[in-house]
């Protein structure tokens, strides 16, 4: 078994992934990440020693690779796609745990130029969890340290057990999935936002990625749940 792990937001990365360990999990992981995981004792793989290929052009290249996309994107139920996977003596990727560079955070920053907000244009992160995503009837995706809790238990259970994999149903693994393109929606919406100058009335399309600022008791009804959604481009997002 084997987890990708790579993430900016790193808040309970290294108990998560001290319970992955445990569970018997191989971790592989990218530069920050290894880093903070390292120091605190987990054992992890750098990415570039699972790829052959270091990190380039200052981290903008790490994961955007044969070997991680094809570990992750092999249909575990197709025969072709795991021969494939042998042929090219490519591992399987079992769970990918990622979040994305801290953009709406950099240009919300007094004096943030265009170039620190460009430098804060995740595009291997984005690649990696929609990918995941996409084979969530095989992969699991964890984009959102408040689930770290849950699979974490739900890992624990399974332990020991060959089907480890399968430690979340498949409906679960579709849930996760659908938040992760959430996640990934959101961040390009807040990037093609900022990149309009506030030129979007004029787009032929417009996104507009709002954030839950707080619940309310109810709906228009009693028994229906209601939100407050800010947008986090805003004064008081």
């Amino acid at each position: 078994m084997r987890a990708l792990v790579s993430v900016s937001d790193r808040t309970g990365i290294v108990e998560f992934a001290g319970t992955l360990v445990e569970a018997g999990f191989d971790i592989v992981s990218t530069g920050g990440t290894h880093r903070a995981l390292s120091e605190a004792g987990r054992p992890a793989v750098l990415i570039s020693e699972v790829t052959g290929f270091p990190e380039i052009l200052g981290g903008r290249v790490k994961t955007v690779h044969p070997v991680v996309h094809a570990g992750i994107l092999a249909r575990r139920g197709t025969a072709a796609d795991i021969d494939e996977l042998r042929e090219h003596g490519i591992e399987p990727i079992d769970l990918v745990v990622g979040n994305l560079y801290p953009f709406v955070k950099t240009i919300r920053k007094p004096g943030a130029s265009i170039g620190e907000a460009v430098e804060n244009i995740d595009i291997g992160g984005p690649a990696m969890i929609r990918a995941a995503a996409k084979n969530f009837q095989s992969v699991t995706v964890v984009v959102d340290p408040n689930d770290y809790g849950w699979i974490g238990e739900r890992i624990q259970r399974r332990s020991g057990k060959e089907n480890i994999v399968d430690a979340l149903t498949i409906d679960e693994r579709k849930r996760l999935a659908a938040k992760a393109f959430r996640h990934v929606a959101q961040y390009d919406t807040a990037i093609s936002r900022y990149l309009s100058d506030g030129d979007a009335p004029s787009a032929a399309q417009l996104a507009i990625g709002f954030e839950k600022a707080a619940d309310l008791r109810y709906g228009e009804n009693p028994h229906q749940s209601g939100g407050v959604y800010a947008d986090p481009l805003g004064a008081g997002g």
